[in-house]
């Protein structure tokens, strides 16, 4: 299986932008028509996600072999859909379908076999983890919703509780459907370590043109029942009693998962009096968007080992730290700490970029992503962060 030619030839078929997902959804709709009740009526905001992952992902195959935690989640999370074995392979068929339109001529016979062979590690891998965990979890969780508070013309903490047992570690993330949006999965962090009695906070942030975001925001109301997907990522948890400092910079609603850290930390205190040292900084446009200004404000005062900085980027009035937030936690102290950031793509590319340059070393950095970046993005590119799927 040849990395090389894998990725060479899927960036030659994104050449044709958008007609991509078209061809590849309108195969498979034709061909599996039962498959179609699996997805959105609007498909608008769909088709160049799937397609997009589905291709970074196989044309990586060749590493996902070596560390195939994030095709296990994915697995474990497509059971929400109702996905079956039969489904992955109509998904493969109709990329190799697309595939072959796409490239014509140089789609031979030897290309074919290298992409069928990454598509089935990835469905194995797959659909190894979803049968394993369907032995053990619902396909997805029903939950209330409980409270709802909007902070914000745009933005609402959201409170779910879910009727059966439910378990995360904080830094992870949860997909949500809400009933306005049928079918429509997003991913959000849960700002909170587990509690005693179930409940979740959510942090939303309501996106331009974003349908589940915009319903979020402007219409769920205490009463609602949402559905969860299985909790997802790694990479912003960290271990129960790990003594690592740690420097956290978080961009809008991206410090929602850095916040349940936090709480962890904090809950450890509580009980031993010893904590790692913590500095958070929570990187806004506008001065209104620290929506939780007052409960991290009075944390640091209350909290030897805790650190908060506002940093805001847009408003000339604002009297406190301004500028891009990867600008201001890169002078810091940063030697011997370790590194969360979490928020948009452009603000956790630029955060990673500024960090780097000031000599922290890539593997003290942590962020989370839900794909494998294209051949030409390296460890510092812009991911996919976990609570930036917000549409």
């Amino acid at each position: 299986m040849s990395a090389r030619a894998l990725q060479d030839s899927w960036d030659r078929v994104t050449r044709h932008g958008e007609q991509v997902p078209l061809y590849f959804y309108s195969h498979i709709f034709v061909s599996h028509p039962e498959v179609r009740s699996m997805f959105p009526l609007s498909m608008a905001s769909q088709r160049d996600k799937f397609v997009s992952a589905l291709g970074r992902i196989v044309s990586h195959a060749d590493r996902i072999e070596n560390d195939a935690d994030f095709l296990r989640h994915l697995g474990r999370d497509h059971r929400k859909y109702a996905v079956v074995t039969e489904h992955y392979n109509a998904v493969g068929a109709s990329l190799c379908a697309t595939l072959k339109h796409f490239l014509g001529s140089e789609w031979d016979e030897e290309l074919a076999a290298q992409w069928t062979a990454a598509y089935q590690v990835i469905a194995r891998i797959m659909v190894e983890s979803a049968e394993t965990s369907s032995e053990t979890t619902p396909d997805w969780w029903d939950a209330d919703v409980v409270s709802v508070e909007r902070r914000t013309l745009d933005l609402a903490l959201l409170t779910v509780r879910p009727r059966g047992a439910f378990r995360y570690l904080p830094g992870q993330s949860v997909s949500m459907e809400i009933p306005q949006r049928p079918r429509q999965w997003r991913y959000f962090s849960p700002a909170n370590a587990p509690r005693h009695d179930g409940s979740i906070d959510l942090h939303i942030q309501q996106v331009d043109g974003g349908q589940v975001s915009t319903a979020a925001v402007r219409s769920l109301e205490v009463g609602d029942s949402v559905k969860l997907g299985a909790p997802v990522g790694e990479r912003l948890t960290r271990r129960a009693g790990d003594s690592s400092d740690l420097l956290m910079v978080a961009g809008g609603t991206g410090l929602a998962p850095l916040r349940a850290v936090v709480e962890q930390i904090d809950q450890e205190w509580q009980r031993s009096h010893t904590a790692p040292r913590v500095h958070l900084l929570h990187g806004v446009r506008m001065a209104w968007h620290l929506y939780d200004r007052p409960w991290l404000r009075a944390l640091a005062q209350e909290r030897p080992w805790f650190d908060y900085t506002e940093v805001v980027s847009d408003d000339p009035s604002y009297p406190g730290t301004r500028g891009k937030v990867g600008t201001v936690a890169a002078r810091q102290a940063l030697y011997g700490r370790r590194a969360m950031v979490c928020g948009g793509p452009e603000m956790v590319g630029h955060t990673l970029q500024q960090l780097t340059a000031t000599g922290m070393h890539p593997e003290d950095i942590t962020y989370e992503h839900f794909y494998y970046a294209a051949a030409d993005q390296h460890s510092a590119g812009v991911p996919l962060t976990r609570s930036g799927d917000h549409r």
